[in-house]
């Protein structure tokens, strides 16, 4: 962003929180002043992504120096960003606010992108175990719910591309929230709703190969969409 740039217009400024106005100001300052501020929020960046990478460690078995890389990547393409948008940056939250959602995008973008250069998907036995519950299976049919959740577990490593697989395991057994998926994998809510419905149509099929289309007909695996 140049310095003086007239979207930072002394007016809109002055109705500014004192913080983030001071913000902008140093954004739009040049010289050794400009590179300080840049630096200070840098940091402050850094600081929201690996708080960001650490909260969704759990879930995509990341840790260490692998969880720090993506958090560095985040708060520098985030820093990117802001320079090029501050100028849109209209005040109805701090400006620290503002940019944290720049962080949380990053993260997401971040780690999709993981997610298919390391495509394994966690499907701990207790999360299937949850299964019949979550498809409202009568407890008198335990058992038998059991079986089918055996079968569709086999269904879903065998007969399930990678990435069915893993929208289907982030939103039927780990609970995850569309538009999460759609920013972590880059993707929109119709690309979703498309994947889970071929991969219901691969299970159903499956299913009924198996001999549980009778008991599965009621039971829909993605219709937690």
């Amino acid at each position: 962003m140049p310095a003086g740039d007239p979207t930072l217009d002394s007016y809109r400024v002055r109705e500014l929180d004192a913080d983030s106005a001071e913000w902008l100001r140093t954004l739009s300052a040049t010289g050794s002043e400009r590179e300080q501020g840049l630096a200070r929020l840098h940091d402050l960046l850094l600081r929201f992504a690996r708080r960001e990478v650490r909260r969704r460690s759990g879930q995509l078995r990341l840790a260490g120096p692998e969880l720090d890389d993506i958090a560095h990547q985040a708060a520098a393409d985030a820093l990117l960003a802001i320079i090029a948008k501050a100028g849109q940056f209209r005040g109805e939250s701090r400006f620290t606010t503002w940019a944290c959602k720049f962080v949380i995008f990053e993260v997401s973008a971040k780690i999709g992108r993981h997610f298919w250069r390391h495509p394994a998907v966690p499907m701990d036995v207790e999360h299937w175990e949850r299964l019949p519950d979550r498809f409202g299976i009568d407890p008198a049919d335990a058992a038998c719910g059991h079986e089918l959740i055996e079968a569709l577990r086999r269904a879903v490593d065998e007969e399930l591309t990678d990435r069915q697989r893993h929208i289907f395991v982030a939103i039927v057994l780990n609970g995850a929230l569309l538009d999460t998926l759609v920013a972590e994998l880059g993707t929109n809510r119709n690309a979703i709703y498309k994947t889970m419905f071929d991969a219901r149509r691969k299970l159903r099929a499956a299913l009924a190969a198996r001999g549980y289309l009778d008991f599965a007909s009621d039971i829909d695996p993605g219709r937690k969409l």
